[in-house]
């Protein structure tokens, strides 16, 4: 295709700027990309424990290969639907575009850290950090916008994630709460989004020089901010989709001189990476060619950049300083709470429910288990303490969609499995009531599974199985 059919959606202002910044050889190579059909990306859950038998039907369904940057992430046929599978429903995997899953790698959390995602939505790297602390340790999750906050918080239920804290606040609204906090601290900044043109056609009609500026200025607040949470010796991951330098080199270099404190790390690179480039920002540091690019004309993916910096100084333990939050110590309803974990978790599951009982929190009438670390929430617009149990009902305990998602099958007394593609799965996706015997002989509460992955509720009464998938998830 000549260049002339390939540049015809882009805007001319962009095309010129980057003409300037690459050259003429490989700004050919750049606009040829845009020729090209992408290829989309998954990341397996392993919060799921996902089997070797999984990930050979998946391969076969949806074309999977390898994704060399991420641990878990895989391309996938683009003519393939996996939105539409049920195992997308049970947060077996989550869709993300594959230069996306490098900035979380980079950030490389660990079991136990203490984490922020500052710009979390939709949630492609909250998910794939949370992959990461296995369930031990904080993750709080924070949205600016509440429609997308609430995006956020969903994918965090649907992929079964226990530890995590969704909130939907301003950057220095988190940061006069948690100053040196973080071990380590994600900003996918908010940004001009050019390398998503490719994908993305709206985003295409959006650019402009002066969006451009806009989105330098609004960085260099965020970043100052994210940099005030990480604590002593913690890690700041900044990334964007973008390849404008003002945005990208440059909003690092302004970052470097306001906070000293703060230097670049040499980040991991694969085949197709290349570094920062100093010499498209005015009197930018030699080190931020330690940063990375990811162009379309040199990896299987589109644009992004991720710059890996470090806080001088030892970790301080000043966690002594954050008043913990109001726990449940209502008897009536630990005692509710515990006699449901009877009846419907097995002996492992009971574990869970026990371990659970001193980090019990009331959100209005909904239960929730807060993550250890998370100190006192009182004043924050919070969408998501932590795992949701379920509702206290007066008399009576009704559990969440969550912790169906969240719960494996040895934790559970009654789980119904049924092929993935089975029209019981099909009936159960759809709402429908259930004329099929439970497994466990008595009425209670059944975990329904596609496979060895849990789906939802239901409800044993005799021999029905009245259906509690969540009706705004249903299938017409």
């Amino acid at each position: 295709m000549a260049v002339t059919d390939i540049d015809m959606g882009l805007p001319l202002a962009f095309l010129e700027k980057m003409r300037a910044l690459l050259g003429e050889r490989e700004y050919a190579d750049f606009l040829e990309s845009y020729g090209r059909e992408r290829t989309p990306g998954l990341r397996l859950n392993p919060l799921k424990a996902i089997d070797e038998a999984t990930i050979l039907k998946l391969t076969e369904q949806l074309g999977l290969e390898k994704i060399p940057w991420a641990l878990e992430g895989y391309y996938y046929d683009s003519q393939s639907a996996p939105g539409k599978h049920v195992w997308h429903e049970a947060g077996v995997y989550y869709i993300q575009e594959p230069s996306a899953m490098a900035a979380a790698e980079l950030l490389a959390a660990e079991p136990g850290d203490k984490v922020l995602d500052l710009c979390g939505a939709p949630g492609g790297k909250t998910t794939q950090i949370a992959a990461r602390l296995k369930g031990r340790g904080l993750l709080v999750a924070n949205e600016i916008h509440p429609a997308r906050a609430k995006i956020l918080s969903q994918n965090v239920e649907r992929m079964g994630i226990s530890n995590a804290v969704v909130t939907n606040e301003e950057a220095e609204t988190l940061a006069r709460r948690f100053p040196s906090f973080f071990d380590k601290v994600m900003v996918d900044a908010p940004c001009s989004g050019e390398g998503m043109f490719r994908k993305d056609q709206e985003a295409r009609g959006h650019w402009s020089p002066e969006n451009v500026a806009m989105c330098a200025r609004r960085q260099a607040g965020i970043l100052d901010w994210a940099g005030a949470m990480v604590r002593p010796g913690g890690r700041l991951v900044y990334s964007t989709c973008t390849f404008s330098p003002e945005e990208n080199e440059g909003s690092i270099s302004g970052f470097l001189r306001r906070d000293p404190r703060f230097f670049l790390e040499e980040a991991r690179v694969f085949e197709g990476f290349e570094g920062g480039r100093p010499q498209w920002v005015n009197g930018g540091q030699e080190e931020l060619a330690r940063a990375v690019r990811l162009w379309p004309h040199r990896v299987n993916g589109e644009g992004h950049f991720v710059a890996v910096l470090r806080k001088d100084g030892q970790a301080e333990h000043k966690d002594r300083r954050f008043k913990k939050p109001a726990y449940v110590r209502d008897r009536q309803v630990t005692d509710l709470w515990q006699g449901f974990c009877r009846q419907t978790l097995t002996k492992e599951g009971q574990q869970f429910g026990a371990w659970a009982q001193e980090r019990l929190v009331f959100f209005g009438d909904q239960l929730y288990r807060i993550p250890d670390e998370m100190p006192d929430y009182g004043g924050l617009r919070i969408l998501r303490p932590g795992l949701h149990l379920g509702t206290w009902k007066k008399n009576r305990f009704e559990p969440s969609h969550g912790l169906a998602l969240h719960l494996k099958k040895e934790q559970v007394r009654r789980w119904v499995t049924w092929e993935a593609q089975s029209s019981q799965m099909e009936a159960y996706l759809r709402g429908e009531t259930l004329n099929v015997p439970c497994p466990g002989g008595e009425n209670g509460w059944a975990v329904m599974a596609a496979g060895d992955y849990s789906v939802g509720w239901a409800k044993q009464v005799g021999q029905v199985l009245k259906n509690h998938y969540p009706k705004g998830l249903r299938r017409g």
